[in-house]
């Protein structure tokens, strides 16, 4: 399997640069995963293709502002540093640009001092281990002196911090949005509820596979990075609920998929558990923890295509697709949904 069959030509013009002003008038495309079958839609009639069986799960990550500038204590070069993963003890992994400038012993200063990083390892493809030097509140300190860590496709500025998240983010510690989350207003999710579908929550930090492209020709070569996950018990019981008494399993975008996926995987059914999860899901894959699936529409070529041609068929997708660039959809993070049924 190539990389290259997870191509396709996407005008430059319909890579969504801003949120839209209401999050759930962005556009719908519906697409039947057994028939191949397409229906246009607004986001906000989700709630007229689910029914009171259904369960949704969402992703309650919180991105935090993770990118930062600083310079070198020695050389007062301008490195950009993105705060990839905590490991605990005031270490991070992180992404830097440019990483040849970056060794160990390498101190770099933020805001006058506020915050000092000290590499301490030297990894592959720009990774690099910093210990992190400050006084007072981390997340404080991230506030005041970084910045969204936005894709590298979107070149405006985003004026509203607030809307790189979804309106349920709770757990602070991702270095993006887990983007399909972000058509869901706190009205729809309320009127969702009031239907009788379940509303659950679950916790992937999204981390290095977002900004991570796939460089290996073939796709069964390429190595996921690995994220850290949760699951709590009342979750793990309501969607062993579901399972046993057939109900539909909505999962909303490629994180909580995986994720979900990766506890199912493990331990046949679902657990309170938490952990890390690298899984690669591509076409031949089985799913087992979800039926359907709300997403957004991803980068040519990228896991999360792939991912979705796993549910429902390369050539479907591929099609929907065509579908969405015909009727000018936008695509990307701040782009238009899809929802892949069942």
């Amino acid at each position: 399997m190539k990389v290259e069959d997870f191509d396709f030509e996407l005008p430059e013009e319909l890579i969504a640069q801003t949120p839209i002003e209401k999050r759930d008038e962005s556009k719908l495309l519906i697409l039947d995963k057994q028939t191949g079958d397409i229906t246009h839609e607004k986001f906000h009639n989700i709630i007229n293709y689910l029914d009171k069986n259904d369960v949704l799960v969402l992703n309650d990550t919180k991105v935090i502002p993770a990118r930062l500038i600083g310079t070198k204590k020695d050389t007062g070069a301008v490195i950009e540093v993105l705060l990839l993963n905590d490991k605990g003890n005031n270490i991070w992994e992180c992404l830097v640009k440019p990483a040849k400038r970056i060794s160990i012993g390498t101190i770099v200063s933020f805001g006058e001092d506020k915050l000092i990083m000290e590499c301490i390892k030297v990894e592959d493809e720009g990774i690099r281990e910093f210990k992190l030097i400050y006084n007072g509140i981390l997340l404080e300190i991230l506030d005041e002196l970084g910045s969204m860590p936005l894709p590298p496709y979107i070149h405006e500025k985003l004026e509203d911090k607030d809307r790189y998240q979804t309106v349920y983010a709770k757990n602070i510690g991702s270095a993006a949005a887990p983007t399909a989350g972000l058509h869901f207003t706190t009205d729809l999710l309320d009127a969702l509820q009031e239907k009788g579908i379940k509303v659950l929550f679950i916790t992937l930090h999204v981390g290095l596979g977002t900004f991570r492209p796939v460089k290996v020709e073939n796709v069964l070569k390429h190595k996921m990075h690995s994220e850290k996950y949760s699951m709590n018990k009342d979750v793990a019981d309501t969607l062993n609920e579901a399972k046993t008494s057939g109900k539909r399993i909505i999962s909303v975008g490629t994180t909580t998929t995986r994720t979900l996926e990766t506890i199912y995987n493990k331990y046949g059914k679902f657990v309170e558990c938490s952990g890390s999860t690298d899984i690669f899901i591509y076409p031949g894959y089985k799913f087992k923890a979800i039926d359907s699936l709300i997403t957004n529409f991803h980068l040519p070529k990228s896991t999360l295509i792939m991912l979705v041609s796993a549910l429902a068929t390369k050539d479907y997708i591929m099609k929907a697709y065509n579908e969405a660039i015909k009727n000018k959809y936008r695509f990307f993070s701040f782009g238009d949904s899809m929802f892949i049924k069942k």
